[in-house]
């Protein structure tokens, strides 16, 4: 069994955390840019969140080498963008109906599924803490 150091296991919390407050972000950013540019019909700001959110989730999971980096960040924009989805009183929403809400919204999702299923099953060890040898003195 592996032993992890308070230090360590302090370091793999706080990069998880990070990676959770990145998702937040990419979805209030994306909730209110992704129907903002439009190419012929091709709503293209929602394509590039879509592709981004696709990069970030595996990026997370192949740079903490566990699927748990790309659902810490999958979790992070799916708090925030499901209620974005809801239709107030008013009438008033952040994800309408259209191609571009459909797109960002689906295309999003089966994004942050691939990054999870492309992520590394097993911790090996993550890039963040390579360099830790428990020997070694502080």
């Amino acid at each position: 069994m592996e032993h992890r150091s308070q230090a360590e296991s302090a370091l793999g919390g706080a990069a998880y955390g990070m990676l959770f407050v990145l998702g937040i972000v990419m979805a209030v950013v994306g909730g209110f840019t992704h129907p903002v540019w439009q190419m012929d019909g091709v709503p293209v700001a929602a394509v590039v969140w879509v592709l981004a959110l696709f990069g970030v989730g595996l990026g997370a999971g192949r740079l903490m080498r566990a699927r748990l980096g790309a659902v810490a960040t999958a979790i992070g924009w799916l708090l925030v963008t499901m209620p974005f989805t809801l239709e107030l009183g008013a009438g008033d929403l952040v994800i309408a109906r259209g191609a571009p809400g459909y797109i960002y919204l689906y295309g999003g999702l089966l994004a942050l599924v691939g990054a999870y299923l492309l992520s590394p099953s097993s911790s090996r060890g993550s890039w963040l803490l390579r360099g830790y040898s428990p020997t070694n003195p502080m």
